[in-house]
């Protein structure tokens, strides 16, 4: 040891003076210093053992050293003492601070070791236990083939590898697939999560992630297969052979999602079977009618028991192929409630521009639905929320013109009935008289559900004659159609319905097609009171009471006594009073029923009308020309009255039915009370009004006088 007193030379190389530092002469006789050193060799000796490559050599010779001084020198050397501390035992002049500093540093050298010891000593028991684990396991796995045997887990696991390595997932997918397939290897078959884990990967590795149809863009096949199975729907054929067209010129084109809107019986649920067998693809249907989870289209998440995918999820699985056409049914009769709206969930499904990464809860990856063609049923738009419809490429389908059901039924149902009930081909037939027949008197309907069951009812009367023993040919006629259905149900003639005044004949479209209806209006002596049955709507009561206000305004011209409302009553009452009624739509139709009650003149019976009114005596446009006018035409009516900016909605109508309709186009009050009478209500009209009204009555137009004499007048 030295101490460095001054530099005497910077260059070329650096000198210094120092001084030589002396050394305590540690005293024999010192306890103190003795149990020091004595501790300090003890240390030591505990490191050497402990680390196991400390030389026996130089443990004897350190033991052996009695110069307290150099032992302390010595020992700084051993562990892994840094360079710092060894600096701080070199620079400590005083020999029981030396000591005391290298034992505290010895000491803590000893317990790194001792640390270290434990630790590689654990990992060795791990790695021979894993080591045993992996021999033991390859043992049984070749006595177990040899026996023949196998473990099932381990099988179970090898074939998860490989259907994730054939499913061909996108990455996401099958990072996923593989962390949970490592969990399932590590996790013993009873523990509870095994089975949550397996069924997770069964859905996984079915689902359709690189599986796809080839379509089949042959355009004529597709019109040939589409006619064969519907008959009209030239709308809905069309689009599809358009969408196949674009998909011949431009293969990674979008799909459209598809809405069709019309009422029961019509064919939109196996029109979509239909567009799956032409476009060669696969078809699942969904229905959603009464639906009110968003876990029926989303799927539940896996922390809860028993979860599984949504519905979509479901449907792709089961088709096989990540390109079907999927229909979803009764979309207009979703419902919504704590669970949350399945049709916000829907939002994302079908949106082409989100539905490339779909996240269904329980999968937890995305999954691309862009090849999936969506087609959606719905019997009414006004009940899907704005944002989803606005969503759908809508296609109207209304319902059938007699012609059109009677194609139907020689074509599709006579066979289907036919077959289901086991007559032969050749043994029954329909007349085109009988048909019609079945069509006017035992349905009303738009579509042919109701004409179906009929035939049916038809084709079982006849199977049990032949299973009698009746052999000979059944040639259905008008007489037999009764004979095996009964009396005709339809109700009277409209002219029996419209014999008294006060009746006219209303147009209205509801979610089951278009249809009549009659609106009725009666007066009796009273003051100023109206009164509305029928089960009517808010809008409805609204529109009754602006008829009533232009009749009052327009009395006179209308030939109406001005004060016939100051001393009578007035009662409007529609028809089927259970169902309930609303809408704008009826209001020519309360205006015509009211003047022809004030006035005593009869509306024409082979007239419907519909349109909205307004105070200054406009007539305006409403909604369902197409449904209301093809309702008309089952009921019989020649003549239809429509609003005048209605004109182009008509010619939607089918020509056929055009050509046996004469419609009216009508622009206000005025042109509609040159139309809806035999002639106009004249001032005879009037008086004899006002006479009735000056005295007790029964009703406006209904004099008291004898029976005979009565009866005799109104024939």
């Amino acid at each position: 040891r030295c101490k460095l007193s001054d530099f005497t030379q910077p260059d070329p190389y650096m000198t210094a003076a120092v001084a030589p530092l002396e050394e305590d002469e540690p005293d024999a006789n010192d306890q103190e210093l003795q149990a020091l050193a004595h501790n300090l060799r003890e240390n030591f000796g505990k490191f050497a053992e402990a680390s196991g490559n400390v030389p026996a050599e130089f443990v004897m010779m350190v033991m052996n050293i009695n110069d307290l001084n150099r032992l302390a020198d010595v020992l700084s050397t051993v562990g892994n003492i840094t360079p710092d501390d060894r600096q701080r035992v070199l620079e400590t002049v005083d020999l029981r601070e030396r000591l005391n500093l290298v034992n505290r540093l010895l000491l803590k050298t000893l317990e790194v070791v001792e640390i270290g010891k434990k630790i590689q000593s654990k990992v060795k028991d791990s790695m021979d236990k894993t080591q045993r684990e992996y021999v033991l396991r390859e043992q049984l796995k070749q006595i177990q083939e040899e026996l023949g045997e196998r473990d099932e887990k381990s099988v179970e696991v090898e074939d998860f590898r490989k259907k994730i390595e054939a499913a061909q997932m996108p990455e996401e997918a099958n990072k996923a697939a593989l962390r949970e397939l490592d969990r399932l290897m590590r996790m013993p078959p009873s523990a509870a999560e095994y089975n949550v884990i397996r069924t997770y990967l069964e859905w996984l590795t079915e689902l359709p992630w690189s599986k796809s149809t080839e379509d089949n863009l042959d355009l004529k096949n597709a019109q040939k297969v589409l006619d064969a199975d519907h008959y009209g729907l030239e709308k809905v054929k069309d689009r599809i052979l358009e969408f196949l067209a674009v998909r011949r010129l431009k293969e990674n084109m979008k799909s459209p999602i598809l809405c069709f809107v019309g009422p029961p019986g019509v064919g939109k649920t196996s029109m979509g079977r239909s567009i799956a067998n032409a476009m060669g693809r696969q078809f699942t249907r969904m229905s959603l009618g009464g639906v009110r989870d968003e876990a029926e289209i989303r799927g539940h998440r896996r922390t809860y028991v028993g979860a599984l995918p949504g519905r979509l999820i479901h449907s792709l699985r089961r088709a096989g192929a990540n390109n079907p056409v999927i229909m979803m049914d009764e979309v207009d009769k979703i419902g919504n409630d704590f669970r949350g709206d399945p049709a916000s969930a829907l939002l994302e499904v079908l949106d082409p521009e989100q539905n490339v990464d779909f996240l269904d809860h329980y999968l937890d990856v995305p999954f691309d639905l862009s090849r999936t063609l969506f087609i959606v049923t719905a019997n009414v738009l006004h009940t899907i929320p704005d944002a989803l419809r606005d969503r759908l490429e809508v296609i109207e389908i209304p319902g059938y013109i007699e012609k059109e059901k009677m194609e139907i039924a020689k074509r599709y149902l006579i066979p289907r009935q036919t077959d289901a009930n086991g007559l032969p081909a050749k043994h029954i037939s329909f007349q085109d008289a009988a048909l019609r027949h079945i069509i006017s008197q035992y349905t009303a309907e738009a579509g042919v559900r109701s004409l179906e069951r009929e035939i049916g009812r038809v084709c079982r009367k006849a199977a049990r004659d032949y299973s009698m023993g009746k052999k000979q040919k059944v040639a259905v006629t008008p007489a037999k159609v009764e004979k095996y259905l009964g009396k005709p149900r339809r109700q009277p003639s409209k002219a029996e319905r419209l014999s008294v005044p006060g009746v006219a004949i209303g147009m209205a479209w509801t979610p089951v097609g278009g249809d009549i209806l009659f609106i009725e209006a009666n007066a009796m002596p009273g003051s100023k009171r109206l009164t509305l049955t029928g089960k009517l709507g808010d809008v409805m009561k609204e529109s009754a009471q602006i008829a009533l206000t232009c009749v009052r305004a327009n009395a006179k011209k209308l030939g109406v006594p001005e004060d016939f409302y100051e001393k009578n009553d007035i009662h409007i009452h529609v028809p089927a009073g259970a169902i309930p009624k609303d809408g704008p739509s009826a209001g020519v139709t309360l205006f015509t029923a009211l003047v022809s009650l004030l006035t005593g003149r009869r509306v024409r019976s082979d007239m419907s009308m519909t349109g909205e009114i307004s105070l200054r005596g406009q007539v305006l446009p409403v909604g369902g020309i197409k449904e209301k006018a093809l309702a008309a035409h089952r009921a019989g009516v020649k003549v239809v009255l429509l609003p005048e900016k209605n004109k182009v909605d008509y010619e939607e109508v089918p020509a056929e039915v055009r050509k046996q309709l004469k419609a009216h186009f009508i622009k206000n009050l005025e042109q509609l009370m040159k139309l809806a009478f035999d002639e106009d209500p004249g001032k005879k009209g009037a008086r004899k009004v006002r006479k009735l009204a000056k005295k007790k009555h029964d009703g406006p137009g209904v004099r008291k006088q004898p029976v005979k004499q009565q009866a005799a007048k109104e024939k």
